[in-house]
């Protein structure tokens, strides 16, 4: 990306996002604010079919390639991001239609409780039990997910680590919020770069959607989870961005002999391939290929 487009982007993020997150009262402003919609927006349908069905009681909807005869024997998991407090938009739905298109998988949407009047356990649960859905099907399922969705698809992973059913097939991580606590000491440094996050915004978020689970609880902040038998990982992260310095501890931690793919995009801000910049086609592609590579 040229000087002037980064630029452009950085002061975009600043005026729409920074000051959401920017103090503690504005973490409170954004937990406080009420939900939008959360179905495809009409723009999607024209380019996938959509279904739609309930798990433990929360929507899921499935994307479709128009190129596709039937459903696919495999599929796609994608899990939104947005601090766990804030409804998908049209940028992941993009995302999602992309991904179905391209790799003619069904991709499947779970809309997972929300910040303040959910939390962290009721998502994991819906995760879970929506690939034990699927895989009874007899069918794999790969993880994607961006930001907190990224955290989420990561701890789905984990509860099957060990599974001999082997139901997750693979996993993408967009920037992936790894610990809650954000207490990594290499946080600070590349916070002073990141146009759009901080920590003093996301901590009563956090606080609220751990309700009364510890935040280092694994089930939460999947850093402090089980780092083995993992499906082969990709992670996607830019270098003006405050996940990073946990996305490199990830990358350092897993244990030998899990496939990894890692990508780090110089100068790039959050969950870049979601955003109209240029890297992200590329970053996409990435998604596109590990899926294809992955899947059966």
């Amino acid at each position: 990306m040229s000087s002037w487009q980064m630029k452009g982007v950085s002061a975009f993020v600043r005026l729409a996002y920074k000051r959401r997150f920017a103090t503690a009262a504005a973490g409170r402003s954004v937990l406080a604010k009420a939900k939008g919609r959360s179905a495809p927006p009409p723009g999607i349908r024209k380019r996938c079919t959509v279904t739609h069905r309930q798990v433990n009681g929360r929507d899921v909807y499935v994307l479709r390639s128009r190129r596709s005869t039937g459903p696919s024997e495999h599929s796609v998991i994608y899990l939104h991001g947005g601090a766990y407090t804030s409804e998908i938009v049209k940028e992941h739905w993009a995302l999602v239609a992309h991904l179905a298109e391209q790799t003619g998988h069904d991709v499947h949407v779970p809309i997972y409780g929300l910040a303040p009047q959910h939390h962290a356990l009721e998502a994991l649960d819906l995760v879970t039990d929506l690939i034990k859905g699927l895989s009874r099907a007899g069918g794999r399922c790969y993880l994607a997910g961006d930001s907190a969705g990224g955290g989420l698809a990561l701890l789905a992973a984990q509860a099957f680590a060990g599974d001999p059913q082997r139901p997750v097939a693979g996993l993408t991580t967009i920037a992936p919020w790894l610990d809650l606590t954000m207490s990594n000491p290499e946080i600070p440094a590349v916070e002073r770069t990141d146009p759009w996050l901080t920590r003093a915004g996301l901590h009563p978020i956090a606080a609220s959607w751990a309700g009364e689970t510890p935040l280092t609880d694994p089930r939460l902040s999947p850093l402090y989870g089980r780092l083995d038998d993992l499906p082969p990982l990709q992670i996607l992260v830019g270098t003006r961005d405050i996940t990073l310095p946990d996305c490199r501890a990830l990358k350092d931690r897993v244990a030998p002999g899990t496939p990894i793919t890692y990508h780090e995009e110089p100068d790039a801000i959050h969950v870049y391939p979601l955003l109209p910049v240029p890297e992200a086609e590329q970053g996409r592609e990435a998604i596109v290929d590990h899926i294809r590579k992955t899947l059966p």
